[in-house]
């Protein structure tokens, strides 16, 4: 049986879910979605995106997909990063509302039903899931986040819920603007609250870990923080100008002082101020010519149109039988897939 046959196209509910080296939580996370998601009494899918993961993620997948026909595994060609995997499900996913949803059931699949009766009952196109309690999380991650929210509504102006990641819920009608905006590189917490869609929200506690190691260090937070500021604001071109206009005007005032010290026959120690007034505009000249070129680097990307993921395969489209899967997997267990099967990029 294919997954066209068990998935139809006027599916009620999908769930987005993607996945980066996550084999050790995909069991508890099949263990706590897949009664919710019957008990609604809805047709669904289950969209697992693994982002090019290096360990067992796609087998363990495809072992659960054997009992489990709703779910369709979704792979990229290589690890292109959260957001882009997230975008890879949203395009993908053909149910009237779609849930994104991480693995590491931090955000409890049970407020799925929640989020399903909100939108239905109050009429709105998105229902975000708002953290009311995150102990679970360590300081540093709370006070992180809380600054990340605080920054981003005071440079980006978006009317931002407080502590909403990406766990929500999108109409059909969102889905498709998302679908037809250029972003190349988008932040979906971010970008769907200023596309001004009607909204709910529900709380929950989020939880701790489930099983495995946490997907977004502070290197991937500060990459997050800067996407979201670059992609939303011209605050560092702002920025750039404030300094640009700052070192204008110390020149004007060393320009008065040069002067008045020539025509008062001071004796100016030439090299040290030149030296010092040569680095200090050559810094700040620098330091807009970086943040410039972060914008013309964008541009370049844009214009290029290079694709910002690969679709591998779609278990949907095309199911591997499990001989010829089994035979063209790696040592890891990870399938070959560009051997398996001839698939799509």
């Amino acid at each position: 049986m294919t997954m066209e046959s068990v998935v139809p196209r006027t599916t009620t509910l999908s769930v987005v879910i993607p996945m980066f080296n996550e084999t050790a939580v995909i069991p508890a996370l099949v263990a706590r979605l897949r009664p919710v998601l019957d008990a609604l009494g809805v047709d669904y899918e289950v969209v697992a995106v693994d982002d090019g993961s290096r360990d067992d993620t796609v087998s363990v997948l495809f072992d659960h997909g054997r009992d489990w026909p709703q779910l369709r595994v979704l792979r990229l060609r290589r690890n292109s990063g959260h957001q882009a995997a997230l975008t890879a499900g949203l395009h993908r996913a053909v149910g009237q509302w779609v849930v994104s949803l991480d693995a590491d059931l931090q955000d409890p699949p049970e407020t799925i039903a929640e989020m399903l009766r909100v939108a239905r009952e109050d009429g709105v196109d998105v229902v975000y899931g708002v953290r009311a309690d995150r102990s679970t999380d360590t300081v540093f991650k709370r006070n992180s986040a809380r600054g990340y929210y605080w920054a981003m509504r005071r440079l980006v102006g978006v009317d931002l819920p407080a502590q909403a990641g990406d766990f929500r819920l999108l109409s059909r009608d969102v889905i498709e603007v998302l679908r037809r905006l250029p972003e190349r590189s988008p932040v979906y917490r971010l970008l769907v609250p200023s596309l001004g869609f009607p909204s709910a929200e529900v709380r929950y506690d989020r939880e701790a870990r489930a099983a495995g190691e946490t997907k977004y260090p502070l290197r991937r937070m500060v990459a997050l923080a800067w996407e979201s500021t670059a992609n939303f604001s011209a605050a560092p071109l702002r920025l750039a100008t404030w300094l640009g206009m700052s070192s204008f005007l110390l020149c004007l005032a060393l320009i008065v002082f040069g002067m008045v010290a020539h025509v008062s026959g001071t004796t100016i120690p030439g090299w040290t101020s030149m030296f010092v007034a040569l680095l200090l505009l050559s810094g700040v000249q620098l330091v807009c010519l970086g943040l410039l070129g972060e914008y013309v680097g964008r541009i370049y990307a844009t214009v290029q149109n290079r694709p910002a993921f690969h679709i591998g395969f779609d278990s949907r489209d095309e199911a591997p039988d499990a001989e010829p899967f089994a035979r063209n997997c790696d040592v890891s267990g990870t399938p070959s897939l560009d051997s398996a099967v001839g698939v799509r990029g």
